[in-house]
């Protein structure tokens, strides 16, 4: 492939992710998308809990074996290295515009604020928690987390970018801030019907596993300094840190 398409390449998978992310959160929030997450007609009860969970499982499925090493190396035996991130993050996007199309709506509410001044505020914690998503990407190299820095790259003959560990900015504060935004945009809405607590739930669960596999291979590749990292700053909230974390 080259240099010119692979640098297209690039450029069209993180539109394509920069949609999907966009349309993520109005889907969440029901608001200015085709299709939000609490939109059209409710059916089989027991249909649309299947059908929402094999949706979310095709996602976490896609989203962690796509991100272990071992698929990257047998991966980029077959795509070039430089558009293996741009790949990938081509794929989440559009499993999730998957998602999107196919969710099936559970309208009845678990819980729904009337108060206007309540959910004003929680609106606004909804909006906290996107904006903590895209700080955090842009802290650690957003165009590099989302293959464009790979692609550019290539098509000036550099070389790969040398990894290296560093917190800055909200990294100080908890391990993986971008998945305490999403946490926290995922839970925060004034109503909170079945389906957006099912996702909210599964989301959740799946971070959890997730981020285990991720900083097992983070050790594995950091060795001593992101062990230290662990010890000294929390997961996913500050000032929460289990006391089996700080004893690795």
């Amino acid at each position: 492939m080259s240099k010119v398409l692979v640098f297209i390449y690039g450029v069209i998978a993180y539109l394509i992710f920069f949609a999907s992310f966009l349309y993520l959160i109005g889907f969440l929030a029901n608001y200015l998308v085709p299709k939000g997450i609490d939109d059209g007609l409710d059916g089989n009860v027991f249909a649309a809990i299947i059908t929402n969970l094999v949706l979310l499982s095709i996602f976490a499925l896609q989203h962690s074996i796509m991100a272990r090493p071992g698929f990257k190396a047998w991966w980029t035996k077959f795509v070039p290295a430089s558009i293996e991130r741009s790949t990938y993050v081509l794929f989440s996007s559009l499993v999730l515009f998957a998602l999107y199309y196919y969710w099936q709506p559970m309208t009845n509410y678990i819980w729904y604020v009337e108060n206007e001044t309540a959910r004003m505020v929680i609106w606004a914690v909804y909006g906290l928690g996107v904006l903590i998503v895209l700080l955090s990407t842009f802290m650690i190299g957003h165009f590099e987390l989302f293959g464009l820095t790979q692609v550019l790259r290539n098509y000036l003959n550099k070389g790969e970018v040398e990894a290296s560990f560093r917190s800055p900015g909200f990294y100080k504060l908890v391990r993986h801030p971008i998945m305490t935004g999403f946490i926290i945009a995922s839970w925060a809405t004034p109503e909170m019907s079945q389906g957006h607590f099912l996702f909210a739930l599964v989301s959740t669960i799946y971070i959890v596993v997730a981020l285990r596999l991720e900083e097992r291979d983070l050790v594995d590749s950091l060795g001593e300094v992101y062990r230290k990292y662990q010890k000294d700053v929390p997961q996913l909230f500050p000032f929460f840190q289990p006391r089996n974390s700080k004893d690795k």
